[in-house]
């Protein structure tokens, strides 16, 4: 079953990670076709926008000499460092001005890859009575999953936006899949 925009309704929210330029072609750690899932994500902020569903956007946000860096002994080239342009939102994202942006991976000592940790966003969904989130962004097979598995251990009914997602390799991509779907997230295949 396809996902649509128009399935938006009172208890759900859109959360969308990560879309940031260093995750983008040209950017620091591109994902390939990363760029693509923003046409697709500006229309699910658009219908949000209509239907007074709440809209997050997920940001890495890494201070210098972070751990996941490869120069700090992690698995990452540096990206997304503190106020720097690879660390801004796709500049073709349309955030509406009302979205709340969750900051992440500004811990020191640990990695952050789920916009649902350490950050609050469980806390603040329920205190605005969404029941189900849909989810797209970048990467597919690192913080988009991250973020969908700790959606539905947090009791979140889960939806995959999978137009708006794209993975760091194909193989890390159906692996995803398969873990988002035997945790209970609805794929839009």
């Amino acid at each position: 079953m396809t996902a649509s925009p128009n399935e938006l309704k009172p208890g759900d929210a859109l959360i969308i990670v990560d879309v940031q330029n260093d995750f983008c072609p040209g950017g620091a750690l591109p994902i390939e076709r990363g760029d693509e899932v923003v046409p697709v994500l500006n229309d699910w902020i658009a219908a949000a926008k209509a239907g007074g569903t709440p809209v997050y956007a997920s940001r890495d946000y890494h201070p210098q000499g972070h751990m996941s860096f490869d120069e700090s002994g992690g698995p990452w080239p540096l990206h997304c460092i503190q106020d720097s342009d690879g660390a801004r939102f796709h500049p073709d994202l349309n955030l509406p001005s009302d979205a709340t942006v969750v900051t992440k991976g500004v811990r020191l000592d640990q990695d952050q890859n789920s916009a649902f940790d350490q950050t609050g966003l469980a806390t603040e969904l329920r205190k605005q009575e969404v029941r189900r989130v849909f989810v797209g962004g970048l990467a597919e097979d690192v913080c988009v999953l991250a973020t969908a598995l700790d959606g539905r251990s947090e009791g979140f009914d889960v939806v995959l936006i999978e137009d708006a997602t794209r993975p760091v390799t194909a193989e890390g991509g159906a692996t995803a899949r398969q873990q988002m779907r035997a945790a209970g997230v609805r794929l839009s295949d």
